[in-house]
Parts: C-alpha cells; structure tokens; sequence
C-alpha cells in the first residue's frame, strides 16, 4: 500500500507502484489540472510539485516534478501537490498566476498549469531568489504559442515579489502573500506521523498496517532473482510504461542508503539513487569540478534531473547518456551487490558489452559510484552538441579529463557518446597524448586515432560525417575551454 498526502488529503492505494503519478492523479482522483502532454519529461505540462520530509523532521523541501514519468511508487510518504492544491479557499488567482495573467502569458492554457507550479516550487525554495534561479525554474516548461517573453516578465515580476521573502519562516509569509493554502503549515506533522507509522509497520510494530512498496517479489522468470529495479524513471517510464505497470518493481529512489555524496581520502563515492540534481548541488562535486554547473546545464531539465539517478542513467545503457560519457572520463567504477549480498567492484567501461548489454547478471543492482578525485591542477571538460541547446539528447558527447606535469601529459582520458553502439572510451587518442606537449600536433594525432576508434551510424540525431565531425570539433573545444590552446592555434 502507498501513503501520501494528494495536496490536502490522505491516500491510500494499491495501485500499481511502476504506474505514472500522472495518470493516478487523473484518473484515479479525477484532477484534470494537471495536463497530458509528450509522456517525456519534455514539456512539462503534467508538472506537479513533490514535497519530502527535511532529515530534520521540522520542514518539507518541495521539488518539481514532471508526473509522467513519476513512478507512483516514489510518492510514498511524500506531499503531492498539483494546481488544484494552490487553490485559496476564498478564491482568486495566486501571486503566481497573477502575474502570468497580468503580463499574457497563457494563450491557450495548455502548458499555463505547468509554469504555474514551476514558479510556485521556485517560490517555496529554501535557496534565494535571484533573475538567473527563477528562469532557470521553467527550464523545463516548453510553451508552444504563448511566446516566452510575456512568461520571462511575469517570472521577473515574481522575482520582485520574491525579494521580500524573509531568509526564514518563508512558509507563514508566503501563505500570508497567497503563494500557497494555509494547510501547507500542517504538512510536516502530517507526513512525520506517515513515516513514524512506515518505520512502525517495517520493524513488525502493531500500531500502523501501512507498508512499504513491494521491494522483493520474484518473477516467474528462474533468471531474474529480484524484480525490476526502478530508479526516478525517467528513462524506463518512457520506454516502457505499461510493462512498468505490469511488473512488480523494486523502488530505489528513496532508499536512504544509496542516496548520498561523500569523499573518502582521494576518492569520490555516490550512492546509486544520487539525482542528477544533487550532483549539480554537491560541495564535494562542485569542489572537485568547478565548472559541473555548466556541463549539467546541458543535462535535461530541472524537473528531470531532479528525477533521474545517476545509476539509473549507467544501467539504461544508451550509447549517448550524458552522465555516463562524464563519468567515465573520470574512471569510474560501479560496485555491483546481488540478492545474496555478495559485491564485485567493475569499471564502468567494462559494464557495457554490446548495445544495450551489460556485464552484470539479473540479480545485481549498482549500490555504489566511485571515482578518483581530480587534483585541483587537473583538466576536466565536457561537451554536448544536440539540435536543441537544451532540453534535448545528444547527437554527440565527450567528455576529456588530463594530467600535466612539467608541461607534458602524464595521465588522459578520453570518452565519446553517439559514436558507437556503447559509451566509449577511446584509449589509443589518450594514449596518443601521454608524454607528449600540449600542441597542435599532439591535439591532431589524438583527433586522427579518434576517428579509427569510433564507428558512428546514420540516424535522426545526424549523419556518420556530420558526428565524426562532431567529434573532431569538439575533441578541439576540450583544450580550448581547459585553456591549453587557444581558437587561434586552431
């Protein structure tokens, strides 16, 4: 049975946990604010907002979220909100919706719901309000006819609004501006006694029967000793949604103890449930890569990566996943563990053996992410070419990572998505570096091995001249934005 709290009431239900939070708040609850758009994750007219208990107890930290590709699953114990729970009691138009009201910002209404509670999540943010944070809210909110102007002004009149927030007790002053109802002061009592209730029934207590979502049943199938691993979703909601719907699933992304980020001595470790998100907000991420804000921007969107796990993007296998071409110019390696409880350690190049194979057997699971911390005299990029900017995938990716010394290249990496039916490294175009200056020479022989190394194919994302060009551009980029040659060397 899953517990949660659909904007002010309690639900309780069977429903299938791999389901979509979208279609149980449509058609189970029959809220038709919250819109059916792509199915995607791209333009977030199903956008609700999902509040979690503070590890504290004493607040709860709301995220947006796009619902179809929410498992239903992963509201357990959470406050689910959509557009009709910021409705006031006595009526009228929240701060929000006023101002996109005021400056025309809906049209035909479609994606207005989406915008609205984006900018309503931004609004309950625990983090200041600046110009750059309230646009980057609706990063993944696509408006088809509207015009983005009229909604960049009414963000930018919000962010006035939002100015005024005190830095504490924000949640009394925004129900006293209308942001949101007043029941919002209620909901850290409220899901605190579903958790203590949770934690009750999971050690054999007598006071509660609720239950965690199934997490072990087997399949029929003798190969698969565990059931299907689901993550944030993002990816196999998409695929696969009524598979998912179908299949007893094993519910990872709000499992305490994979979720984290930590250094241990000179080495980085990620739980396998560590959002994308959290990457991009980790001290430790951001102490070891500066520029991580400006390659994960590249990454989905703000609801999505708030979603996706980082396991969860190693394991979909494709040969153009963002975070896996990342992490593997920075040699990682997943820790693998079975239903037994034995773990192996492999290196994340080595998981992928074909196009969507892996080298794991069905009953492992990724618990673990580590990989080497870069010194602070180390270069490390990334790059992304897709049709759109943002908001897209990729038709090419790589990602390069070097270690200098005394003016020579000891130690490269070199990795390339789209190019291949796997993530791949490209081992003779870093090894093409070792030892040798940082010159145009060096950057062209590495280029010119790249090309024997990949075997890229003719698809919608391009052709194979259009990516083996890509590659070579962008292999050049690495160096320029490393600041080790310059564009007119090139």
């Amino acid at each position: 049975m899953h517990q949660f709290y659909l904007n002010n009431q309690l639900i309780r239900t069977n429903q299938p946990a791999g389901s979509s939070l979208l279609d149980f708040v449509r058609y189970n609850q029959h809220l038709k604010g919250t819109k059916i758009g792509c199915r995607e994750g791209d333009c977030g007219a199903c956008t609700v907002l999902v509040g979690e208990l503070s590890a504290t107890g004493e607040a709860v930290q709301y995220q947006s979220m796009t619902s179809c590709l929410t498992p239903l699953g992963n509201a357990h114990s959470k406050h689910v909100v959509t557009v009709e729970g910021i409705n006031q009691a006595k009526g009228g138009l929240t701060p929000v919706q006023q101002a996109i009201v005021q400056e025309g910002g809906s049209q035909c209404g479609f994606c207005t719901v989406g915008f609205v509670m984006s900018l309503t999540g931004h609004a309950l943010s625990a983090k200041p309000s600046t110009e750059s944070s309230v646009l980057a809210a609706i990063d993944g909110n696509i408006c088809r006819c509207t015009g983005y102007k009229s909604l960049e002004r009414a963000a930018a009149q919000l962010q006035q609004q939002l100015e005024q927030r005190p830095p504490t007790e924000t949640l009394p002053w925004l129900a006293e501006q209308g942001f949101v109802p007043p029941y919002f002061a209620d909901m850290p009592g409220k899901l605190q006694a579903l958790r203590s209730a949770a934690t009750a029934a999971a050690t054999g207590g007598t006071e509660a029967t609720v239950s965690l979502p199934s997490n072990g049943a087997e399949l029929d199938a003798p190969a698969a000793a565990r059931a299907r691993i689901l993550g944030g979703g993002t990816d196999l909601l998409v695929q696969q949604p009524e598979n998912l719907r179908d299949t007893t699933v094993e519910l990872m992304y709000d499992q305490t103890h994979l979720r984290g980020i930590r250094q241990q001595g000179d080495t980085i470790v990620l739980g396998a449930a560590t959002t994308a998100q959290q990457l991009l907000e980790s001290e430790v991420m951001l102490g070891a890569l500066p520029q991580l804000p400006r390659y994960l921007k590249l990454v989905s969107s703000t609801p999505i990566r708030q979603m996706g796990t980082v396991a969860g993007n190693f394991i979909n296998a494709s040969p153009i996943g963002d975070l896996t071409i990342l992490f593997l110019a920075l040699g990682a390696e997943v820790e693998l563990e079975n239903t037994a409880g034995q773990r192996r350690t492999l290196p994340l190049a080595e998981l992928y053996q074909g196009y969507k194979q892996l080298r794991k057997t069905a009953d492992e699971q990724v618990t673990e992410i580590r990989f080497p911390a870069p010194a602070s005299t180390d270069y490390f990029n990334f790059e992304k070419v897709s049709k759109r900017t943002h908001l897209d995938i990729a038709s090419v990716n790589t990602a390069a990572w070097l270690r200098l010394e005394n003016g020579l290249v000891q130690e490269a990496r070199l990795s390339a998505g789209g190019v291949g039916p796997i993530p791949l490294l490209l081992p003779r175009a870093a090894a093409a570096l070792v030892g040798q200056p940082v010159t145009l020479d060096t950057l062209r022989r590495a280029q010119e091995l790249a090309q024997q190394e990949i075997s890229p194919i003719s698809d919608v994302r391009g052709t194979e001249q259009y990516k083996r060009l890509l590659l070579h551009q962008l292999l050049e980029a690495h160096f320029v934005e490393m600041g080790l040659l310059t564009e007119e060397q090139l």
